[in-house]
C-alpha cells in the first residue's frame, strides 16, 4: 500500500514562496511518475505539476508555468513542489499524487496523499 505525505503548507503573504514536499512509501518510488494538484474551495481539483521517473521530463499548468518547480530525489523518496510569486488564486489545498504511467499522471494519477493547505493573502 502506498503512502503519500505533504508538508510544507503554509501562510504567505502574495508574492512569496513556499516549498512543498511530499514523501512516499510503501512502494518503489524510483520508477514512477509523481504529480501535484491542487484543489480551491468551491473548485474542482487541478492539475498543477508533473515529473517523470527520472526527473527529466516535467510538465506544468499554464496558471504556474515559470513560477513553480517540481523536482525530485529518489533516493529520499520525495518530491518536492517549490512555489514562487504566490498568488491569491494559488490558495487551495495541495495534493500530491503517484502513478506508474507519467502519461496518466496529469490525469487520472492512482494514488493521492491527503493535501496540505496553502494560503496566499493579499
Amino acid at each position: 500500500q502506498v503512502q503519500l505525505t505533504e508538508s510544507g503548507g503554509g501562510l504567505v503573504q502574495a508574492g512569496g514562496s513556499l516549498r512543498l514536499s511530499c514523501t512516499a512509501s510503501g512502494r518503489t518510488f524510483s520508477n514512477v511518475a509523481m504529480g501535484w494538484f491542487r484543489q480551491a474551495p468551491g473548485k474542482e481539483r487541478e492539475f498543477v505539476a508533473a515529473i517523470n521517473w527520472s526527473g527529466k521530463s516535467t510538465s506544468y499548468a499554464d496558471s504556474v508555468k515559470g513560477r513553480f518547480t517540481i523536482s525530485r530525489d529518489n533516493a529520499k523518496n520525495t518530491v518536492n513542489l517549490e512555489m514562487n510569486s504566490l498568488k491569491p488564486t494559488d490558495t487551495a489545498v495541495y495534493y500530491c499524487a503517484r502513478d506508474l504511467s507519467y502519461n496518466k499522471i496529469a490525469t487520472s494519477p492512482r494514488d493521492w496523499g491527503q493535501g496540505t493547505q496553502v494560503t496566499v493573502s493579499s
